[in-house]
């Protein structure tokens, strides 16, 4: 498992001034079968390292292919090998240190 992520350096903090580290999502891709996408709202991230720590702790929930966060909608696309309980993708973005808000509209 590995995150692919876009960083520019910063003084002091993850963030720019911006609150953005990137221009990018950062994706946890792991290997595509057949396959289950949720979109899921996270209240929080506000950039390119609460992207990665959202994508890391959801890519480890048994059956997750890929994870794919954005910080500038607060969205998380979930690729699975079947659905996901609710109750464990939120505790991964819990660990990360964010709130689920629950699936995306």
């Amino acid at each position: 498992m590995t995150a692919e992520t876009d960083t520019t350096p910063s003084t002091g903090s993850c963030c720019s001034p911006t609150g953005s580290c990137h221009d990018g999502a950062a994706d946890v891709q792991i290997e595509q079968a057949d396959s289950v996408t949720a979109v899921y709202q996270v209240k929080g991230m506000t950039c390119g390292h609460c992207e990665g720590a959202v994508s890391e702790e959801i890519s480890g929930i048994a059956g997750v292919t890929s994870v794919a966060a954005v910080a500038s909608t607060g969205l998380v696309t979930v690729t699975s090998k079947a659905p996901l309980a609710e109750d464990a993708v939120r505790a991964a973005v819990d660990e990360a240190g964010y709130e689920l808000l629950g699936p995306a509209a």
